[in-house]
């Protein structure tokens, strides 16, 4: 009786160590995952990236910030004409989003898969790094109603028109000035 406890005792103070030593060695492989994702940073949005702090009033004359810098030159331009314009019909642009990094875009849309629940929903707002416009510097989002309004009735005449029926706030340089305008996709997915 007295060797059968015994071996029941081995038994379990076994199990117990082998137990023990498998959490350690999940703690360890997590601790230096968790190293690893440290040394070389989560992504956060950055000015240098292309972020523009939500509120911010940025204007086209911000050259200095990656997002107005690295926009597609005659995009710019063009924006900068309507700009001037429409300071003369008491509008004001402000730019909530320019150009971004792939990377910052990729953020994004793993922020918006998260936050609908399905990458198909995602991707109607958010395209993906190889296919938004904004990477390449050629798409700028307008943040007030107002100056969005005023580039959807004048924006033709620079050749800026907005491109998707579910962002009034996005406009790219898609015909020559005093052109018409292509016919709006219904979303980034599109």
């Amino acid at each position: 009786m007295l060797d059968r406890r015994l071996r029941l005792r081995r038994l379990v103070f076994l199990s117990l160590g082998v137990g023990v030593a498998a959490f350690l060695a999940v703690l360890v492989v997590v601790g230096v995952r968790a190293t690893t994702a440290a040394a070389s940073g989560p992504f956060l949005p950055s000015e240098a990236a292309g972020h523009i702090v939500e509120g911010a009033a940025v204007t086209l004359a911000e050259g200095g910030l990656p997002a107005i810098a690295k926009l597609d030159a005659a995009l710019l331009d063009a924006m900068r004409q309507a700009e001037t314009d429409a300071a003369a019909d008491g509008v004001a642009f402000d730019v909530t989003s320019g150009w971004r990094s792939a990377r910052y875009q990729q953020w994004l849309l793993d922020d918006a898969i998260e936050r609908y629940g399905s990458e198909e929903l995602a991707r109607q707002y958010v395209a993906t790094p190889d296919g938004s416009r904004h990477v390449t510097g050629d798409a700028i989002d307008i943040g007030s109603l107002d100056a969005q309004l005023w580039l959807s009735q004048h924006g033709w005449r620079y050749g800026i028109c907005q491109t998707y029926a579910n962002e009034r706030w996005h406009f790219e340089l898609a015909t020559e000035p005093g052109g018409t305008c292509p016919e709006m996709k219904a979303d980034a997915a599109s």
